[in-house]
């Protein structure tokens, strides 16, 4: 310390005894090195200066027009240097200034000034100039697409870190210059009035003194719709409807325009490429149809219109009809709507005239329509086509009964009635010749087919005889109706191979009132978790019910038998609260035989017996034949002799009397017969009883 101390004293000595010889009294300050100065961020740079002149100057270093250190060289006393800048500053015993671990924020102009009492002062400038390596540049757009016709578009770059000195713009390649398309600004590139052909590739290359960086922006400039072309294919002037037809709108532009058609207030389906195609067209589709192109990324809009005329007959065939107008008349309908022009309908056979599309004749009803089939004729320029029909009374019918429980647990039996009829037939309902209408305990459905009879009671019903009447102008036709009560007409019973379930079938008479059965069983009990539901334990001896059925099931299986058991299966209608006469008993197992079986062989006995006594006395008189044949002479058939006829002897003709003897028979037992007689075959011949003998003589 003392060392310093002395140097310093003889360097004070020595430069202000120069100064009063007159050497080097003049302050001066020389920069060793650069005074533009460029350093990267985070190292340590050093701002060096030189000083002459007088010793320990006071110096002073000025970051922009802020001091940052003040201090006298030589002194012992520190340097005045702010605290925020502390960290980074020093300054060298000569007075230069050193940063370390410098920042961006430093880049500055650096003024250094020394001063001397009575000597002056001098002065020294340094620029600092702070970069970071050029990392992560972008290149964006504005605005965010380029479209053609516009004022301009321009690029702009942005650095994540670090700052550009200089930068460079290419378009596919090329460096691109200043003119009167391109302006090349600070941080930007303006293209002006872009046009489709500035789509493609932007390059820019930006540089510091310590980094160089490329980045690239594709650019699409967007243009259209064009103009469109439209057209209608196949060319015609005119479509006949049924055919088809494609409208095609065409027209450039970037993105591909967005093409569909309006027909009046209709939007309507294009495919790609602006087509739209009209299948099976009709006169409804002619008119004036619009294509609407749109540029979905510029918003560009254009319409174009064009004409499309269709003509067509009418769609489909002709309807006729025939309604009732009051009770003694037809009305006689004939209708083909649609068809440019519309066409023309008449009935030949009942009137002269005619009308367009719909046409109404009504004529009196009589027995000479009944059965008749009329023709109505649609004439229409592209198409000639016809309907029929046949009139008619209603045909008999067969009514239909269907019983059912409303949601208040009533019961609920509903007649059908219904007769084919042209027009259609008009049902009236009565009860005991009194007519019915909707009502407490009654109601007919709209239609007039149906009869609902609603009530608890329903035994006060089976008494009673409902009549349906089916009527139109040409004739009625009308049906009692007695409701049965719950019955079973038929029923039957299927085992499977095993005897282990069993299949129940049953039939109930069309009119009875049924809402359910009863499936009941008389056996062992069958197991708790087989699949027959609502099973009953009882005594086997008895029926109890094992399942229950609505009434409009007609069959049941029953599950888990035991083949070695017996088991007696009835069926028990119910109507509500009434119950039924149960249908036959069934049987099954080996101690029993089924109704089917039982009624089998009580048939097939009495059957069985009398084919026995029949087979008996056949065998007895084919016995009795062949001994009578056995014991009888055999004798060959006479040549004269044919076959007797029976007629009635005229008794006004005189009787013929043989007059030559009969020959006798030949000996047919002879032992030894000739060689002719055994090579043929004998007849039979049974020989008549005398008396027929006599009388033939």
């Amino acid at each position: 310390m003392t060392q310093r101390h002395d140097v310093r004293l003889r360097e004070r000595f020595l430069a202000t005894f120069l100064c009063f010889q007159g050497v080097f009294c003049e302050l001066t300050i020389v920069p060793p090195g650069p005074t533009f100065i460029n350093a990267i961020a985070g190292t340590n740079v050093t701002l060096a200066v030189s000083l002459s002149g007088a010793p320990d100057p006071a110096i002073t270093w000025t970051m922009g027009a802020l001091p940052v250190v003040v201090w006298t060289i030589g002194s012992d006393i520190p340097p005045d240097i702010p605290d925020i800048h502390q960290p980074v500053l020093k300054i060298e015993p000569n007075g230069s200034l050193t940063f370390k671990n410098i920042q961006l924020s430093y880049s500055n102009k650096y003024t250094v000034d020394i001063t001397k009492s009575g000597v002056g002062t001098a002065t020294a400038v340094f620029m600092l100039m702070v970069y970071e390596v050029l990392q992560n540049v972008t290149v964006s757009l504005e605005p965010d697409f380029a479209e053609e016709g516009t004022d301009s578009f321009s690029l702009r770059f942005s650095t994540l870190q670090g700052e550009a000195v200089a930068w460079r713009w290419y378009f596919n390649g090329m460096e691109i210059k200043y003119s009167s398309h391109y302006s090349v600004e600070q941080g930007r590139l303006v293209i002006k009035q872009p046009r489709r052909n500035d789509t493609g590739l932007y390059s820019l290359v930006l540089t510091n003194p310590f980094s160089s960086v490329r980045a690239h922006k594709n650019v699409t400039v967007f243009y259209g719709p064009d103009e469109p072309v439209l057209a209608a294919i196949p060319r015609q002037s005119f479509y006949e409807a049924g055919v088809s037809l494609s409208l095609s709108c065409q027209a450039e532009g970037n993105p591909e325009p967005l093409t569909h058609w309006l027909f009046g207030d209709q939007t309507l389906p294009a495919s790609q490429g602006g087509v739209f195609n009209l299948i099976n067209a009709s006169t409804s589709q002619a008119g004036t149809y619009t294509c609407v192109l749109l540029n979905e990324k510029t918003g560009t809009r254009l319409e174009k219109k064009m004409q499309v005329q269709i003509y067509e007959s009418p769609m489909g065939s002709p309807l006729c009809s025939v309604n009732a107008d009051g009770n003694s008349k037809l009305q006689f309908q004939c209708q083909w709507p649609g068809g440019t022009p519309m066409a023309q309908l008449s009935f030949p056979a009942l009137a002269n005239s005619s009308a367009a599309e719909i046409f109404n004749v009504t004529t009196n009803a009589s027995q000479d329509l009944n059965g008749q089939t009329g023709v109505c004729m649609a004439y229409h320029p592209l198409r000639q086509k016809q309907c029929n029909f046949t009139t008619r009374s209603p045909v008999e019918f067969l009514p239909m009964v269907e019983t059912t429980v409303d949601m208040d647990g009533k019961i609920v039996i509903t007649i059908h009635c219904q007769s084919e009829a042209l027009p259609k037939s008009v049902v009236s309902w009565s009860e005991g010749g009194q007519g019915l209408t909707n009502g407490t305990g009654y109601q007919i459905s709209g239609d007039t087919t149906q009869l609902s009879i609603r009530g608890v009671n329903i035994s006060s019903h089976l008494r009673s005889t409902y009549t349906c009447n089916c009527s139109n102008p040409l004739g009625s036709q009308s049906q009692d109706t007695q409701l049965l009560g719950p019955t079973i007409s038929d029923s039957g019973l299927f085992p499977n191979q095993d005897g282990t379930v069993i299949t129940l079938t049953w039939e109930v008479p069309p009119t009875s009132v049924v809402t359910g059965f009863d499936i009941q069983m008389m056996g062992p009990d069958l197991p708790s978790n087989s699949r027959n539901s609502s099973q009953t334990k009882g005594v086997s001896g008895e029926f109890r019910s094992i399942q229950r059925k609505p009434g409009s099931v007609r069959s049941t299986d029953v599950y888990s038998l035991d083949p070695k058991s017996t088991y007696s299966f009835r069926i028990v209608p119910n109507a509500g609260r009434m119950t039924g006469q149960p249908s036959g008993v069934h049987m099954i197992g080996p101690g029993g035989l089924t109704s089917s079986a039982i009624a089998g062989i009580a048939a097939g006995i009495p059957c069985g017996l009398l084919f026995l006594l029949l087979l008996i006395g056949l065998v007895y008189l084919c016995v009795l034949c062949w001994r009578k044949k056995r014991r009888q002479t055999r004798y060959p058939l006479s040549r004269a002799v044919e076959k007797p006829v029976a007629t009635q002897p005229d008794k006004s003709s005189p009787r013929k009397i043989l007059t030559e003897g009969l020959k006798a028979p030949p000996d047919y037992n002879r032992s030894q017969l000739s060689r002719y007689e055994k090579s043929v075959t004998l007849p039979m011949f049974v020989p008549p009883p005398p008396v027929r003998f006599a009388t033939t003589v």
